[in-house]
């Protein structure tokens, strides 16, 4: 594809005024950004005119790929008839009942009622605050803290990443609300206790948990929020059962689960939602976003339970209001994206799709484990992830100045293939419309670009095997 742009100018500009999220700036102010200006299926093409393999899905939610005039037609459809009207009060849009029943159609039993936002950390705010008027609602105003788990990923707005666990995130920012946030341990099967099988590595978590209730008080304790597969914490699986017996915890204790599916949900896991279909387990509140639009609007959802939607929606007093929303909750060019992109994720049966090359992608990506710097891979379908280790036996990191991951995405990117770089992983997030012949370059690029690294890297004195 022939370059029309002037990178070197649109470079400048970027570094003059763009703030960019996740960036280090050193690389930013020294190199530039890449300029990525068109994209078609599961390509992206950059300012130069190169073209890539895009390995990421974007950031995990371009599920049905680039391109998609449908969708394109059906926001500009919807924008020409009516761009926006106020959701508040006793106003709705009709791609926002259409969507919102949609939901509830696709979601885990019981899971009815929907309330929109524009994004992933959205969502799981509104669920803090929702599960704290619920609480409210009941009389039970001692019920408000929260846990989480260690390497959970919830969001970047104040209180969404101050849920998150991932330590590497608070490096110079403030955590709210100490006392109404707790930590569990995350089920890393790979960093599991030495000696430990995963069954009692799961025994382990589940008790940790009750424990964690019990010493808090479940008089004092509203949630648990945990990630089906945990994201941007490292792709972590947790052991099998885990999530059922976490949330049979939950239960005992009148504790609400709360199943951050902001990534898996969208047929990443080669279904809707994975609460119940991969993990045989009902949450009391599924939040969601990315993959829902695909990435071609804005848009999240907290999907909440019959019996949650039941207390909170008891008038408090006559005139008294839900004061809880936002100006483009429910939006019509959202919505109307949402809508197109589960009628092709149906029509082209993606979920199917992904369930059978899934597996091939996960068989692939495991051949990489007779690299001598892969120490472990691990995921589900289209969401995984290659931990890189300086010791295979130890399981030790390498040290910080290696940059072991960003080395390993820009060998790729050299080849035309984008993978995520987060500290010593490289994850793939790709498209659900990839084919096996993309697979095999995804994988074969990436095993060429974790051998040069190796080399480069033994070269400097920071490696040696």
């Amino acid at each position: 594809m022939p370059s029309a742009y002037d990178t070197t100018a649109i470079q400048r500009r970027d570094r003059a005024h763009h703030v960019h999220p996740w960036t280090d700036f050193a690389t930013l102010h020294e190199s530039g950004a890449l300029v990525l200006t068109e994209a078609k299926g599961a390509h992206v093409f950059d300012s130069d005119g190169n073209k890539y393999l895009d390995g990421i899905g974007g950031l995990w939610c371009v599920n049905v790929g680039y391109g998609r005039a449908e969708i394109a037609r059906a926001m500009a459809e919807q924008a020409e008839k009516m761009v926006y009207y106020s959701p508040f009060g006793a106003h709705t849009s009709v791609p926002a009942a259409e969507l919102a029943e949609k939901l509830a159609s696709l979601a885990p039993r019981g899971l009815s009622h929907v309330q929109f936002g524009t994004g992933g950390s959205m969502a799981n705010d509104t669920a803090v605050r929702m599960i704290h008027f619920y609480f409210n609602r009941l009389g039970r105003h001692s019920k408000k803290k929260i846990i989480t788990r260690h390497d959970g990923y919830h969001g970047s707005t104040y209180l969404a990443m101050s849920l998150t666990g991932v330590a590497f995130d608070h490096q110079g920012f403030d955590i709210i609300g100490e006392e109404l946030i707790t930590r569990v341990s995350a089920p890393n099967t790979y960093r599991r206790p030495d000696g430990m099988t995963p069954p009692e590595f799961c025994d382990y978590l589940v008790r940790e948990f009750e424990e964690k209730i019990n010493q808090l008080g479940a008089e004092n304790v509203a949630a648990f929020f945990a990630e089906p597969i945990m994201g941007s914490g490292g792709v972590i699986v947790a052991p099998p059962g885990y999530h059922a017996r976490m949330a049979e915890v939950c239960k005992k204790y009148e504790v609400l689960y709360v199943a951050d599916e902001v990534v898996t949900a969208f047929g990443r896991l080669g279904h809707f939602f994975s609460s119940e279909n991969v993990f045989g387990m009902i949450p009391d509140l599924l939040t969601c976003a990315k993959g829902m639009s695909s990435a071609y609007a804005p848009l999240s959802a907290t999907i909440m339970s019959e019996a949650f939607y039941e207390v909170i929606s008891v008038p408090q007093a006559k005139g008294a209001l839900l004061t809880h929303g936002f100006t483009y909750s429910g939006h019509p060019v959202c919505c109307a994206a949402g809508l197109k992109n589960i009628e092709i994720m149906e029509r082209e049966n993606l979920c199917a799709h992904v369930r059978e090359l899934g597996p091939y992608l996960e068989a692939q990506l495991a051949a990489l484990s007779d690299l001598p710097i892969v120490g472990d891979v691990r995921g589900s379908h289209f969401m995984m992830c290659v931990e890189n280790v300086a010791d295979k036996k130890s399981k030790a990191l390498f040290p910080p100045e290696a940059q072991i991951g960003e080395r390993i995405a820009n060998a790729a990117q050299k080849r035309g293939v984008l993978v995520r770089p987060i500290g010593h992983l490289n994850v793939l997030s790709p498209p659900l419309i990839l084919t096996r012949a993309d697979i095999d370059t995804l994988v074969a690029v990436l095993r060429e670009s974790i051998e040069e690294t190796a080399a480069e890297l033994a070269r400097d004195g920071l490696w040696s095997e």
